[in-house]
């Protein structure tokens, strides 16, 4: 199986660019992965909220495949301990699909379109972070799901 990690705008802090580098490079060790970025949409200043989500759900959905298995990345979503979490990437391992792929959208969510190709919808927390955190913090969160699997010390350090 292939996890992807599909996000709205590149990241612009160096610093989390290089956490966001180690434990992408620590997570594969682990299972096969893929961070890909969709750029920023272009002259937004003209936008509605809606005709941004709209467009960006375009973009979204023409990066999956027919047989992928999406999870937004929501604040409405379902909360899990990491614990939880790891035994949620192993129900999806063990389910047979080729790629689950975890989706962080724009600055205002999701069009109505991607939340209904969604088969799932997770929150990493009640509070609001940044779409740039959010990033390393859900590759942070793939890759202590996968140590705990491995019963590795790293999820109790």
């Amino acid at each position: 199986m292939t996890i992807k990690l599909l996000a709205i705008g590149k990241t612009d802090h160096t610093d989390l660019q290089s956490l966001i580098d180690d434990y992408q490079k620590r997570l594969g060790f682990y299972v096969k992965f893929e961070f890909e970025i969709i750029p920023d949409l272009k002259k937004t200043k003209n936008l509605s909220e809606d005709q941004q989500k709209q467009k960006e759900g375009e973009l979204i959905l023409g990066k999956l495949n027919s047989t992928d298995v999406m999870i937004v990345l929501d604040e409405n979503g379902k909360q899990l301990d990491s614990v939880n979490f790891s035994q949620y990437l192993q129900k999806h391992m063990n389910s047979g699909i080729k790629q689950l792929v975890f989706v962080i959208g724009g600055p205002y969510g999701f069009s109505p379109e991607v939340y209904q190709k969604a088969n799932g919808k997770l929150s990493l927390s009640k509070m609001t972070f940044s779409h740039q955190m959010i990033r390393l913090f859900m590759i942070e969160q793939l890759y202590r799901g996968f140590t705990i699997l491995k019963n590795e010390p790293y999820h109790h350090r």
